[in-house]
């Protein structure tokens, strides 16, 4: 097996090579085929998230073909093609696990942090946390549906009948999220980087209204806002966008420190939630629903060992759409 692993954090990702993981009971062994470049895993190299196994292979958007199957796994056959996303395993028996709300789960492992991801040629998955994937896609633009999709979906479930939303940080969540809310009959207002005039560019031919810089107003008040941009600074901004009643969704998971506000841009039954992980109901309702839309990613590709050159691009915004691993 190749890989590109995180040996500490803020260190450049090192190749590795060794024998095949074995699958357990109930795992199943994927020949990777596509691994999705996801925010969340900067934030694990770069080490804003707590106490990730180390050493780990990163990735949580992968799309691989089932090699074999461990111990009592039955679920998919060898050849299947399967989804591995971020949610990699649950307890099952605590009170969020009982309550469809297993995205909460305090004993949860997650793949590419606690469970070694897709940055390499092969990987292991709880066959109950893997997917079928929708036929209609190849493999790499399949990979930014695990996530950038996934909790895009999550994010947008809370405000999908609104009229008006606004989009912070057009990436790869927010251009599938912007396919959605079009779907939808929402009308989509971008926020970008200031001066990014690409990013801008791309949002309105995804069909939004409107896309500016993140510091301005749009035309018109919005009914909701979601945030993708880890900029605790852009939930006032928000807050102050959105008309009264309106809802501003957190859709990171991780974010630097929200500043102090007035109470006044809160006031009027606005609401600040957050969005944590996903569920697997979420994964087959969106993956449903994907292709009926039908959702578009857009990906650059990558060879598995320029892993760091995705992540550098990711970091300094220099992507439209998603960057994809091709071991």
């Amino acid at each position: 097996m190749r890989s590109m692993q995180l040996l500490a954090p803020r260190a450049p990702l090192a190749a590795a090579s060794g024998p095949d993981p074995e699958p357990g009971p109930g795992q199943v062994l994927v020949e990777v085929a596509a691994c999705g470049v996801c925010r969340t895993d900067l934030h694990v190299v770069d080490g804003d998230l707590p106490e990730p196994r180390r050493p780990v292979i990163p990735g949580h958007e992968v799309v691989g073909r089932v090699i074999r199957g461990g111990p009592g796994a039955g679920r998919f056959r060898p050849g299947d093609r399967v989804g591995i996303p971020w949610l990699g395993w649950t307890c099952g028996a605590c009170a969020f696990c009982r309550s469809g709300r297993e995205n909460l789960c305090d004993a949860a492992r997650f793949t590419g942090y606690q469970i070694d991801g897709g940055y390499a040629d092969r990987a292991v998955a709880d066959e109950r946390y893997a997917f079928p994937l929708p036929i209609a896609y190849g493999d790499a633009e399949a990979a930014p549906l695990l996530c950038a999709g996934l909790i895009g979906y999550r994010a947008w479930a809370p405000v999908r009948e609104v009229r008006r939303i606004g989009l912070y940080g057009f990436g790869a969540a927010a251009h599938i999220v912007a396919q959605l809310a079009r779907h939808a009959g929402q009308e989509v207002f971008a926020f970008t980087r200031a001066g990014d005039a690409e990013a801008q560019a791309f949002a309105r031919e995804l069909g939004a209204a409107w896309a500016g810089a993140s510091e301005e107003a749009p035309p018109r008040p919005l009914d909701a806002a979601v945030i993708f941009a880890p900029v605790g600074s852009l939930v006032p901004t928000a807050l102050s966008r959105i008309a009264k009643g309106g809802t501003v969704v957190c859709a990171g998971i991780h974010m630097s420190d929200v500043p102090a506000f007035p109470y006044a841009l809160l006031w009027g039954e606005r609401t600040v939630r957050s969005v944590a992980n996903l569920t697997r109901r979420d994964g087959e309702e969106f993956l449903a629903l994907a292709p009926r839309v039908p959702v578009r990613t857009s990906v650059r590709t990558y060879p598995l060992a320029e892993a760091n050159r995705a992540l550098a691009d990711l970091r300094e915004g220099r992507l439209r759409g998603a960057a994809v691993l091709l071991p």
